[in-house]
């Protein structure tokens, strides 16, 4: 009787069962041009609940304002760690990105909301018609405190670029809190990488040997290529309304659920079942709650 390898992070097969993250509202869709984006705490908590059982395991949060516009403020953003962790067991992430628009100091403060995972985009880059700010020097800051304060990043990664600096940050800083790597691919931004399979292979190609594991996420048109892309190269996904509003063209996404439930149909037909919380946790490396 003979053992398979244990395939490694960017090969073609497959590498256990599938992370799913939902990213369910995220900084740049308007409450009036999508009345059934989640803005408010109770819709947040109502999706991200019914997005657990349909398969997610962590949830990316972006909080919005009394009127629905994007914000970072300190003590709305630890009310949402909180209602999170007492209505679910996923894996709280919260956005260190925010808005285009944030500050740099505003976006540094999101750690102390305590969440048990944040983003961390590797660079700047045209965001549309805006540029998204990521200065080596707030990367640095950014990652340090995230060290210090035992909380897990995703390291974002929108161009090849991103990929050479995340090189350059764990050759100078080190591994992050838990030990592990766990990087996302964004693509299809306009300005960024492209959402083709072309470009998904040469990031995973380009990735860092610490790299443990790693996820893509395709914007708008690009969704179904790049999750397919990622399963057949062995990534998880990330889905949710910030990165998509339709289910097919002409049909409008009503609920993040529906596309938590799409990922876990396409991870069953590449042979993997959705991830746990509790098992995102010990991918990830993110400390054991109560």
């Amino acid at each position: 009787m003979t053992t398979e390898p244990i395939a490694k992070p960017g090969s073609a097969r497959p590498v256990g069962n599938l992370l799913i993250t939902v990213a369910p509202t995220g900084a740049e869709t308007s409450k009036a041009d999508c009345p059934q984006l989640p803005t408010t705490l109770t819709e947040l908590v109502e999706t991200a609940k019914r997005c657990e059982a349909a398969g997610a395991a962590m949830v990316h949060v972006h909080i919005r304002d009394d009127e629905h516009r994007p914000t970072l403020e300190p003590a709305r953003l630890a009310e949402t760690v909180t209602a999170l962790r007492e209505e679910t067991s996923l894996v709280v992430q919260l956005s260190t990105g925010g808005s285009v628009h944030d500050p740099l100091e505003a976006r540094l403060k999101v750690l102390d909301a305590e969440p048990d995972s944040c983003s961390l985009t590797m660079g700047t880059t045209n965001f549309g018609d805006d540029v998204f700010l990521n200065p080596w020097g707030f990367i640095a800051d950014l990652y340090q405190q995230s060290q210090e304060r035992q909380v897990v990043p995703e390291f974002e990664l929108f161009d090849l670029g991103h990929v050479h600096s995340l090189h350059r940050l764990l050759r100078e800083y080190g591994l992050p809190f838990g030990g592990k790597v766990h990087v996302d691919l964004v693509m299809n931004v306009p300005g960024a990488m492209p959402g083709t399979a072309d470009a998904l292979v040469a990031a995973v190609a380009a990735l860092p040997a610490e790299v443990t594991s790693w996820s893509a996420t395709g914007i708008g048109r690009s969704t179904l290529n790049v999750a397919l892309a990622a399963l057949s190269k062995g990534g998880h996904l990330r889905v949710g309304m910030e990165d998509v509003l339709t289910l097919a063209k002409g049909v409008p996404v009503e609920h993040n659920e529906q596309l938590v439930a799409r990922a876990v149909e396409m991870g069953r037909l590449a042979q993997r079942e959705p991830m746990t919380p509790a098992q995102a946790r010990e991918l990830l490396g993110t400390r054991l709650r109560d």
